[in-house]
């Protein structure tokens, strides 16, 4: 399976902040906001990855996180020109994809729990069809919302519905088959103009091959949309790091403990990050093993 982090977009709605920069290059916390959809690929196992961005950010994500030899993954480039939605990064990724299924996730998604990686395991074993999550909020009208049955079979995507049909919004981590890139070619732009997501998984309902993995208690999906909501997942990651003494979305880490680096390239990067407080928790996750 391969992974594709959608990062282009211009984030309006944090403006000034995001005038001369992407939003999934700010800080949460200790780390660029792109590392906590890049934790999730890792921790479902996805070594090659595909990160779509603008033409100006680019060069800016390269300088970040370079090829990704040093976390033993495989990362690729690609140019959004300008925002065309959701399901174009099927058509852009089609060469990176080639016969692989596929997982897709936005670049400004901070996911974390403890069942998380069960949960990502699951997805992964997708063989025909697609895969959606479904997460519980209060007032469900602000986002995309999924309704299913018994067996956690979709029913129906309703976008911002007045009277939503459940409680469960869709977050923007997805998981499909090889399919997806033929189904994408054939979704016809929006009223705004753009290849909207809802209309890849509504093919899919149609086929009868879209299931939905609830998120429940103990899971945190938090929106970085906002200033305010930039804030509270900042606020979030401090108080469990602080708290519980582990980080969240460590890549080196991951990487390390999913064998995708030795001890010793671990302890390597923290001597190079050693003059920060995470570099000297990659240290000490080194030094535990002597």
């Amino acid at each position: 399976m391969k992974g594709i982090v959608l990062a282009g977009g211009k984030g309006t709605r944090l403006y000034p902040m995001t005038h001369a920069v992407s939003k999934q290059l700010l800080p949460i916390y200790d780390k660029p906001l792109i590392y906590y959809s890049l934790s999730v690929l890792l921790l479902a196992g996805i070594k090659e990855i595909l990160i779509i961005s603008t033409p100006e950010d680019r060069p800016l994500y390269e300088r970040l996180l370079g090829d990704g030899s040093r976390l033993g993954l495989e990362f690729s480039y690609q140019v959004q020109e300008t925002p065309r939605g959701l399901a174009d990064a099927f058509i852009l990724g089609e060469d990176f994809i080639g016969d692989d299924s596929v997982c897709l996730i936005l670049g400004d998604n901070v996911f974390y729990g403890q069942d998380l990686t069960k949960v990502l395991r699951k997805a992964r074993e997708l063989e025909e069809g697609a895969v959606i999550f479904g997460y519980p909020v209060k007032d469900a009208r602000s986002f995309g919302v999924v309704e299913f049955d018994n067996n956690n079979k979709v029913i129906s995507i309703e976008e911002k519905p007045v009277k939503p049909k459940s409680n469960y919004a869709i977050p923007g981590l997805y998981f499909y088959d090889n399919k997806v890139v033929e189904i994408a070619r054939q979704v016809k732009p929006s009223a705004r103009g753009e290849m909207e997501i809802t209309a890849v998984n509504n093919a899919y309902l149609e086929k009868g091959k879209l299931n939905v993995i609830l998120l429940g208690r103990g899971m945190a999906w938090l929106d970085t949309g906002t200033p305010d909501g930039m804030l509270k997942a900042a606020e979030y990651v401090k108080a469990v790091q602080s708290t519980q003494g582990f980080y969240i979305s460590c890549l080196e880490e991951i990487a390390w403990r999913r064998g995708f680096i030795t001890t010793e390239q671990l302890r390597e990067i923290g001597e190079n990050l050693k003059m920060t407080d995470y570099g000297q928790y990659i240290l000490s996750l080194a030094e535990d093993q002597l």
